[in-house]
């Protein structure tokens, strides 16, 4: 009787041990994921930089081209939504900090 609950008590120790070592590769595992699904993030957001750069320099060609043509009052305009945006980006400045 004592050699079958001393083997008990081993297969026991052992079942813990291997619990553990579960435990650790499952951690290992989730960690993996995660740093695989931020890698993902910093790919998509250096793609979107990117497509915004390319975006904005698009724009600059434009207005350039719109300003040589010497259209008066388009030129107005666009200083005028260029106040207002920096007006407004001002005001939530002072509003947040």
């Amino acid at each position: 009787m004592s050699d079958a609950y001393e083997r008990e008590r081993q297969n026991n120790s052992r079942l813990d041990e291997l619990a553990s070592k579960v435990s650790a590769l499952r951690g290992v595992t989730i960690d993996i994921y995660d740093n695989a699904r931020d890698q993902h993030v910093i790919d998509s957001t250096s793609e979107t930089f990117s497509s915004l750069g390319t975006s904005v320099k698009g724009s600059a060609t434009r207005l350039t081209r719109m300003a040589q043509s010497g259209n008066k009052i388009a030129i107005l305009k666009l200083a005028g939504i260029i106040v207002g945006v920096v007006l407004i980006l001002y005001w939530i400045w002072h509003l947040v900090f």
